[in-house]
């Protein structure tokens, strides 16, 4: 490999939020960040720019909107004129302020749940009513209700449909047809899709990603794209994102919504870093994929020798959602589980909502030699239980 995925990069003791809230002896895998370097050319050009000692107010860069549609053309085939993406201060600003110009309080927003927990809290905190369509397990892997589905798009006050894909935290990667059932549902109905896409890079064998914009051009016109290269080159901190749209109707009026809320101030080196990981950094991003999904079959081969847990092997991301409601603990109980006993920092499942009792979610964006141990400990835990 081109880059070096094995190297133990110590984080604890630094300012990352991942390390902050458990002591020396929990190995934390919660958070949606990874525990590797980013590639050798981002860390190049943002050592540059700050080499140059001015760091003063910059202009919007047309060349990150480039960088935005190169990625998305050379990555998933989709064509998309760069004029069509903006900068955003992250995924979530940026769909609240959609939500902010294409629909009002009071209205519906429906979603696919379990889901990311900002996704209910940001609806809720701006008057919107969530309505929760659950996936459930079918077959092996988790499954649209597509009657309730329209119900729910169907109802008069709902205005868009929050669309998750790979799926967060199921690790769903919907399939054409599943993506055009649902298009067709919304155009049906005439409800605006919001999609975010921020998993993209994250898909395993066997299994693409289809951004949903380019599927038609009536779909492209009825929906707006969320993206953010953080998940795959390990770059959050830098508060750079994306939203694509090609309607100039929609997109004008999200364009309003960011300057209302002054979203427009793009990140020196965020800026930089995102330019220089979508022109530079294929290989990364088809090595962490690579990595990942042995890091995934240490997980899945250790959860095979218990009773106690549960999974469906994820399609995509490297967040992990495990069952174990038959270990037959309290949700209390078993954040404690695993905090105290595996000394390990999950993600407590009922924050992604109602559907997550009795489910836990996992990081597996790490080190081989802290996944191993990681499995250690969970496999004696287990078997103390």
């Amino acid at each position: 490999m081109q880059h070096n995925f094995d190297e133990v990069v110590v984080r604890r003791g630094t300012d990352a939020k991942k390390y902050l809230h458990y002591g020396p002896d929990v190995l934390p895998m919660w958070i949606a960040d990874t525990d590797f370097k980013c590639p050798q050319p981002v860390v190049d050009v943002c050592v540059k720019r700050m080499m140059e000692g001015v760091y003063g107010y910059p202009e919007v860069s047309e060349e990150y909107k480039a960088a935005i549609a190169l990625w998305q053309k050379k990555r998933f085939g989709w064509d998309v004129p760069a004029a069509c993406c903006e900068f955003v201060p992250g995924v979530i600003p940026g769909i609240i302020c959609a939500m902010r110009a294409l629909s009002h309080p009071g209205d519906n927003l429906a979603m696919f749940t379990p889901s990311y927990p900002p996704f209910n809290d940001m609806a809720i905190h701006n008057g919107r009513n969530v309505l929760r369509c659950e996936l459930k397990p079918v077959d092996g892997h988790y499954a649209i209700d597509f009657d309730q589905l329209e119900a729910y798009l169907a109802e008069e006050r709902t205005r868009l449909f929050l669309l998750c894909n790979p799926h967060n935290p199921t690790g769903r990667v919907f399939t054409r047809e599943e993506l055009t059932r649902i298009g067709e549902l919304c155009l049906k109905h005439h409800v605006i899709v919001l999609t975010d896409e921020i998993h993209e890079d994250i898909v395993y064998k066997g299994y693409r990603h289809i951004p949903f914009a380019s599927i038609s051009p009536a779909f492209a016109a009825n929906s707006v794209t969320f993206v953010n290269a953080s998940k795959t080159f390990n770059v959050a901190g830098f508060r750079s994102a994306a939203f694509i749209c090609t309607n100039p109707d929609i997109k004008g009026r999200i364009h309003e919504a960011v300057l209302d809320n002054k979203g427009i101030g793009e990140n020196l080196c965020g800026t930089q870093a995102t330019i220089a990981a979508y022109t530079q950094c294929d290989y990364y991003a088809d090595e962490l994929v690579e990595y990942l999904e042995k890091n995934l079959d240490l997980l899945c081969e250790t959860i095979a020798k218990t009773d106690k847990i549960t999974l469906l092997r994820p399609e995509g991301t490297y967040l992990i959602w495990l069952d174990c409601r038959k270990m037959g603990l309290s949700q209390d109980e078993l954040v404690k589980f695993f905090e105290e006993k595996a000394k390990l920092g999950l993600n407590n499942g009922i924050t992604f909502g109602p559907e997550g009792q009795g489910h836990m979610r996992i990081n597996i964006a790490t080190s081989r030699a802290n996944m191993e141990e990681a499995m250690r400990r969970l496999t004696a835990a287990l078997e103390a239980l």
